[in-house]
């Protein structure tokens, strides 16, 4: 016998989806970050993309969990993504392009949520 509760809900899987998509893109820009040569330069991008990891974690738990609150949590984490999204193209690296792009997919799914 499989999951019951939100296995049906296609647009709140998805999200999910986006958000574990998010949280793994962030943690490999967060690395790489910290194997810049400059690492100051990044610091600004490094803040952001704990929070990014943080709201997606919470996102899918709070989802998962078909919270009540879980539509406040994915308006958080949709800002959170843009705002991530943002910094992330203004360091110009490959990595960095890459996360931003995936970053903006969650938010969009995020908003979806709301």
């Amino acid at each position: 016998m499989g999951l019951v509760g939100n296995v049906g809900n296609e647009n709140m899987q998805a999200c999910i989806d986006e958000c574990k998509k998010c949280l793994q893109a962030c943690e490999e820009c967060l690395t790489l970050c910290l194997n810049e040569e400059d690492v100051n330069k990044m610091v600004t991008c490094i803040k952001i993309l704990r929070d990014c990891i943080d709201i997606c974690d919470l996102a899918m738990k709070f989802m998962s969990r078909n919270s009540d609150h879980a539509k406040h949590v994915c308006k958080e984490c949709a800002e959170i993504c843009e705002i991530c999204a943002k910094i992330c193209d203004e360091m110009q690296t490959s990595h960095c392009t890459k996360c931003a792009e995936i970053c903006r997919q969650c938010a969009a799914e995020c908003r979806k949520m709301i």
